[in-house]
């Protein structure tokens, strides 16, 4: 029976006084409210003038001879020497450099995200997931001309729905440079600044109407949590900062009818072992100060890496005895689920997950 209703063909009878031409086509609907709804976008980067371009590449420069771009404040002349993130002043160091399919939907799509890894980092996290590059200084050098080239690649041959700096922080006068020089050369797609949130209000005053889509990561609410497992003091404040920053020059994510993101904040929190209870202070925080708008992802990867879980070091300590054995576990369903409440609790509603509806879930 189940057989033959399945082969049955489906016959669908027209009104006789409807003509075929009349038929509205059918058409994808796409869950989105208005607000967040694009026609169509023109990248931030061309919306610039020619004068405030120039005025941009005079301050990435003298940035690079006086360095305090980021909350180190290295106060080094990078043309000389390198400060805390290893990096000169005339190359990037880039790791990799290709379509990303690891990012959200909403920011990898069909085509991927055109992703730059950089080498080197203004932290030093201890379960760092990129640490092979991170912490030490591998990969490739690129002059800003040069980065731009491979920017355009990346749109011409890899039809990618944007680019990604993947932690700009300590290379931001470098990246200024390359979305200019690329802007000349053809480049049309938004620009996505995916970063630790450990940024200066200065580095981000240089990133202002070259970035359209703000992708920081807040990962810890309390300064000494972020001393231990960061390698940063103050960086809960400094990203607080930051991230307001950066939702005042962009605003709340928003979409082209393709589903795909253009321009606004989002926010990502990785649930760590423990640590929930900050990650539930973060949401509140982005619900009261951001709005309830604000688009967030609570992110569920977490896994031990990097320094963590290694034999402590030292001729006193036991072999058995292991380095930040409070986060040397991988991240529980509860932990994640107690973040997540909060986040809804909060007021917040526009989440990087799967849909709970039949349409795409922007």
């Amino acid at each position: 029976m189940f057989r033959s209703i399945l082969a049955r063909p489906t016959v669908l009878q027209q009104p006789s006084n409807v003509l075929p031409s009349s038929i509205p086509p059918l058409r994808r609907k796409l869950h989105l409210a208005p607000p967040f709804l694009l026609e169509d976008y023109i990248p931030r980067y061309h919306l610039i003038s020619s004068v405030d371009a120039a005025r941009k590449r005079s301050a990435a420069y003298a940035h690079l001879r006086r360095c305090n771009l980021c909350p180190r404040l290295c106060d080094v002349n990078r043309y000389e020497t390198t400060g805390h993130c290893l990096i000169g002043a005339e190359k990037v160091k880039v790791g990799t450099i290709a379509p990303h399919f690891g990012e959200e939907p909403c920011l990898q799509g069909h085509n991927g995200s055109g992703s730059v890894f950089f080498s080197g980092c203004n932290l030093r996290c201890v379960f760092c997931q990129n640490h092979d590059i991170a912490h030490q200084k591998v990969g490739f050098d690129l002059t800003p001309e040069e980065l731009a080239e491979w920017m355009v690649k990346l749109q011409e041959v890899g039809n990618v729905h944007n680019i990604n700096f993947v932690t700009p922080e300590h290379v931001v006068p470098q990246v200024a440079l390359a979305i200019l020089a690329a802007r000349e050369m053809g480049l049309r797609v938004p620009i996505v600044y995916n970063t630790s949130a450990f940024d200066s209000l200065k580095s981000l005053e240089l990133m202002d109407g070259l970035v359209d889509i703000y992708l920081p990561d807040f990962k810890v609410w309390h300064n000494e949590t972020s001393k231990r497992l960061l390698k940063a003091d103050a960086y809960a404040d400094t990203a607080r900062e930051s991230i307001q920053e950066m939702y005042r020059q962009v605003g709340d994510l928003c979409f082209t009818g393709d589903g795909i993101a253009k321009k606004g904040l989002l926010v990502r929190h990785l649930v760590m072992p423990g640590k929930e209870e900050e990650g539930v202070r973060i949401m509140q925080w982005l619900a009261e100060v951001l709005g309830k708008d604000v688009f967030v992802n609570v992110m569920e990867q977490y896994y031990p890496d990097a320094h963590v879980g290694r034999e402590k070091r030292g001729p006193k300590t036991n072999k058995d005895e292991k380095r930040y054995s409070e986060i040397n576990r991988p991240v529980s369903k509860e932990e994640i689920g107690v973040v997540q409440k909060a986040a809804r609790d909060a007021g917040l509603w526009r989440f990087a997950e799967p849909a709970r509806h039949g349409g795409w879930n922007v």
